[in-house]
């Protein structure tokens, strides 16, 4: 299958070049044959599917686009049907040829980002008993190279070269991994094709290679009992579930690894992780709403696995331990935004949880990290986050003091337990991330680490700004802006809106350079905390899940009117974009108000709700069903994803540009969802403007490993940004 084409590639391109040198390369004019005379895309075959449920019938067109054997595609993907690897291929042919004009924009565009990017960054080193690991990459390397070093003057070793890993591998990405507590071994996952389905590797650090038996289908967490010799890590079905906790002794062959835990529920996923003091080996299984843990001792790794407390719908949990207690982070007795609780070690059922620090509303606590003698959480309050610091014995607090109005904080583990130094991260979206080491007893703090900018950065330069959009309910919705102090705030900026809004995830007001490229071409960046997120408390979650999920919508939609009605921009001047969830969300908007947007760009949309939700057996479905409702055995469920879910929501009705990309192997939001959604569009809207679909053939979810191949990728959005909105000045406005 090959796209046609109406005009030649050679007549389209002399067309341009005419057009452009008599009236101007942004005039409406010129942009509008650009969007319309591009050669003709690629047509999906539409053949009719009936589905029905709870008596009602939908007609799906594409369902031949999801490869009845995907479950080998995602090992494999030669596996792939030919005729949807032809339509694929012929999509991003398609979309190739019709961005052709940008290349050179799109070479500057990466150039720009990539002079951004500290090409020898390094990690600032965490002590672990004699030695000092840290991660860095060489100049023009794409994957990270893990080193130690015994003490300031001895010699860098290297444990794990990236670059050296990948060499002759399409794709190749490291997961999880961990050095055994007697340093001698390390244990790392790869990912060789992007489905997430990693095999781990035990390294001897003595000799440098590894150990032949290498681990298949694992989830990629890894934890070592602290013998040096046993290893514990989580198994995946047949349907992409971690359901299974095994344990491995090096270099045993995997069949003879013993089963510690299975899931029996089909909703549940489960994880690993080792505690900070290293006692506890950490068996997590959950849902998005409800978890049940279990403790192994590190230092009798045959032990059986002990339960912490058990599940109950609804309840969720997660431990750390500190000498004879446990502490606990939990909702539970009506805790919205989380307490936290002690509970003896010897007894840990919740009949014997005791308050350390209650619940308060409007107070959600987000993690808790656990040392010998001091308890960190970090917490948001307003919108923003904070550092909580509390001396185990007195009970004592304090908090470590931010000025900006906007930015966001995270703490980091370490490998150190009985320590009185803190490591944590602060940025904005104008200050560069900077590491701190925090003396929790004396409260002074050292800068270890500043983020370079190669290129340049001068943060006076930006401005940022957090407004209150009013929402449809009355509600108020925090909007994080980030422009050039020379862009006109006189309702003719273009805007590029991001947002998310689901699974309780708040999206930070942080650093991030790639974005600048668009902010120096006079770009106001923008991202709505809509509801679906925990921007504003446990609760502004729970008002955009299950059958409030319209509230993510309207909220969105109400950022961006608000942003027109305080005269930073215009309607058809904002440029929307969201990913996975995100792209539900972009999805859902382009459908609703299609008159707001300039261009829609949908990095592996999930836009195929309600086919996805009724498929059980797909990665992520049954632990899915908290989320949006189970439409399969429940009728409203069904009605009311029905109702929002972008592809069946489709109208004869014009759109603006849209942009949507996907992964061949992406276990998370599958290639076909994308590719049914720009076919069903296709075939529907009134309008001429352009559909764009890019396939990674040889990527999952996350897109490219390699940092600067992943550029590549944020450079074709952009372009196609700038290309179909006409704004694309010189940078620095």
């Amino acid at each position: 299958m090959t796209a046609s084409s109406s005009i030649t590639r050679l007549n389209f391109t002399v067309l341009m070049h005419d057009l452009e040198n008599s009236v101007g390369k942004n005039s409406p004019k010129v942009r509008d044959i650009a969007m319309t005379a591009v050669p003709e895309p690629p047509k999906a075959d539409c053949r009719p599917v009936t589905i029905t449920y709870h008596g009602r019938d939908r007609i799906d067109n594409y369902a031949w686009l999801k490869d009845a054997n995907w479950q080998e595609v995602m090992r494999d993907p030669s596996k792939l049907k030919e005729e949807i690897r032809a339509y694929l291929e012929a999509e991003n042919s398609h979309t190739q040829l019709a961005l052709s004009g940008t290349k050179q924009l799109q070479a500057t565009l990466i150039k720009e980002m990539r002079g951004r990017l500290e090409e020898d960054e390094a990690s600032v080193p965490a002590k672990d008993g004699a030695y000092e690991y840290s991660t860095r990459f060489e100049t023009g390397g794409q994957h990270p190279i893990f080193c130690r070093r015994r003490g300031q003057s001895s010699s860098e070793e290297v444990l794990l070269h990236g670059d050296k890993e990948a060499k002759g591998q399409s794709f190749f990405k490291i997961g999880g991994y961990a050095h055994s507590t007697d340093h001698l071994r390390l244990a790392y996952a790869v990912d060789l094709n992007g489905s997430e389905r990693f095999q781990v590797r035990v390294r001897d650090l003595i000799t440098g290679r590894d150990f032949s038996t290498k681990i298949e289908d694992a989830k990629g967490d890894v934890a070592w009992a602290n013998d040096g010799k046993t290893l514990f890590y989580t198994l995946l079905d047949d349907n992409h579930r971690p359901f299974r906790v095994m344990r491995h002794t090096v270099d045993m062959e995997q069949k003879r690894d013993d089963l510690i835990y299975e899931e029996a529920d089909p909703g549940f996923f489960v994880s690993l992780d080792k505690s900070q003091s290293g006692q506890y080996i950490i068996i997590s299984a959950y849902d998005h709403t409800t978890s049940e843990i279990y403790l192994i001792d590190a230092n009798n790794p045959s032990s059986p696995p002990e339960i912490v407390t058990p599940r109950k719908v609804g309840i969720e949990y997660s431990v750390v331990q500190i000498g004879e207690k446990l502490l606990i982070l939990t909702n539970a007795d009506d805790a919205e935004d989380f307490k936290i609780v002690e509970t003896p070690l010897s007894n840990p059922n919740r009949e014997n949880w005791k308050d350390v620090v209650p619940h308060e509303p409007g107070r959600l606590i987000r993690t808790i990290l656990e040392f010998s003698n001091h308890l960190i959480r970090l917490e948001r309050v307003d919108g923003l986050p904070r550092i909580i610091i509390r001396d185990i014995i007195s009970g004592a607090e304090h908090t470590v003091e931010f000025d900006e109005e906007v930015y966001e904080l995270n703490v980091l583990p370490g490998y150190e337990f009985d320590t009185t130094t803190l490591r944590f991260t602060y940025s904005s979206m104008t200050t560069p991330l900077r590491t701190y080491d925090y003396n929790m007893v004396n409260r002074s703090r050292e800068l270890r680490k500043e983020q370079k900018v190669p290129s340049g950065h001068r943060s006076e330069d930006y401005v940022t700004r957090r407004l209150m959009a009013p929402s449809h309910d009355g509600a108020l919705v925090p909007v994080s802006l980030l422009y050039h102090k020379k862009t006109p705030l006189d309702g003719t900026a273009p805007v590029l809106l991001y947002g998310y809004g689901s699974y309780g995830l708040a999206m930070p007001a942080s650093f991030t350079t790639n974005v600048f490229s668009m902010v120096e071409r006079g770009f106001i960046y923008a991202i709505s905390h809509i509801r679906g997120g925990t921007e504003k408390g446990y609760g502004w979650y729970l008002e955009g899940k299950l059958n409030k999920k319209e509230n993510t919508f309207l909220d969105f939609i109400a950022s961006a009117e608000h942003l027109i009605s305080k005269n930073f921009t215009s309607a058809g001047r904002i440029a929307i974009h969201g990913g996975s969830a995100g792209g539900l969300l972009i999805g859902t908007c382009a459908n609703l108000r299609p008159d707001l947007w300039g261009a829609v760009v949908g990095e592996v949309p999930f836009v195929d709700v309600l086919t996805t939700m009724c498929d059980a057996e797909l990665p992520l479905t049954p632990p899915e069903w908290p989320e949006w409702g189970n439409p399969i055995e429940d009728v409203d469920a069904y009605d009311y994803i029905h109702s929002y879910s972008p592809i069946e929501n489709v109208k004869e009705q014009a759109y603006p540009p849209i942009l949507a990309t996907a992964g061949l192997t992406d276990p998370r939001v599958t290639y076909w969802e994308p590719a049914k959604w720009i076919a069903k569009l296709r075939a529907t809207k009134t309008d001429k403007k352009p559909l764009y679909l890019r396939t990674n053939m040889e990527a999952g979810h996350a897109g490219a490993a390699g940092r600067f191949d992943r550029l590549e990728e944020k450079a074709l959005i952009y372009a196609f940004l700038l290309e179909v909105m006409g704004f694309n000045p010189r940078p620095n406005v």
